[in-house]
């Protein structure tokens, strides 16, 4: 079976604390967005199971890959056969758009799907946390407002449909250890939930993300091309997540086919 595991931005972030286990807690809408990677399951055919890519390079040992990981949680609980996995990976690693989580999310709602489990998107989620923090997310895989590590989600009205998003991508992977590392948790001032319903045109000057304080004056490229971007037109610009993808929103399309011809881009609808 075949699935296409998409990725997210953020809406706002804002690092509140720092948990007693280490985690930090945090604050932000995730929205999914249509940059994906391709992901295919199918019985094994030598009885075991097994890994393989194609597309960008995973780093990492192929038997500690999320989306073994996942294979390998159901297969605690339930009498899967044995699988070979093929993922072809479209999403850059370290860009701040959870790809690697959302391969992990796809694999257990595939698995579900595929053996007939029957377990319900809150189940799925409780594994889903197992894996990471991002990735309970991408089991229902729509708008919704996170808190704690990212992973207990509430209802929110954010709807961008009609809008249009160009996300950049400057060859440039920031580790989440390497970005947690500048941050200084601390409680905003103002509520994000509510400026979040706010006019979209209002964004630019009220919602943010902590990351940027940091990493910016680090990797100068990053406030470049959120410069460029509204440059371009963008009634809003961020970092997305902890780096180091930097998107627009745009109320039409655009063409910016030479502003970033040297790093990786995708455009699309929201």
């Amino acid at each position: 079976m075949l699935t296409f595991p998409t990725s997210k931005i953020n809406l706002g972030l804002r690092i509140t604390e720092k948990r007693p286990d280490g985690f930090h807690n945090l604050q932000s809408c995730f929205y999914p967005v249509g940059w994906g990677d391709i992901l295919e399951v199918i019985p094994a055919p030598a009885h075991e199971v097994s890994f393989t890519s194609s597309g960008l390079p995973i780093p990492g040992n192929p038997e500690q890959n999320l989306c073994i990981r996942a294979y390998n949680l159901l297969k605690a609980d339930f009498n899967l056969p044995p699988v070979q996995v093929h993922l072809h990976k479209l999403v850059p690693i370290g860009a701040g758009l959870g790809g690697g989580s959302a391969d992990a999310a796809f694999a257990l709602k595939l698995l579900n799907e595929q053996f007939a489990l029957g377990l319900t998107n809150p189940q799925l989620e409780d594994y889903a946390r197992l894996l990471g923090s991002d990735c309970a997310f991408f089991i229902q895989n729509r708008p919704l407002y996170c808190t704690q590590k990212g992973d207990v989600f509430s209802e929110i009205a954010v709807d961008l449909n009609g809008y249009y998003i160009v996300l950049v991508y400057p060859n440039l992977a920031i580790s989440t250890a390497e970005a947690y590392a500048g941050i200084k948790p601390r409680q905003p001032e103002a509520n994000l939930y509510e400026q979040l319903l706010e006019p979209v045109a209002n964004w630019r000057h009220t919602i943010h993300n902590d990351f940027e304080d940091s990493l910016f004056p680090h990797y100068p490229i990053l406030p470049q091309l959120k410069a460029q971007l509204y440059e371009s037109g963008a009634v809003y610009a961020s970092m997305s997540g902890s780096g180091s993808t930097v998107y627009g929103i745009f109320n039409a399309p655009v063409d910016m086919p030479n502003q970033f011809s040297d790093y990786r881009v995708w455009k699309g609808k929201l």
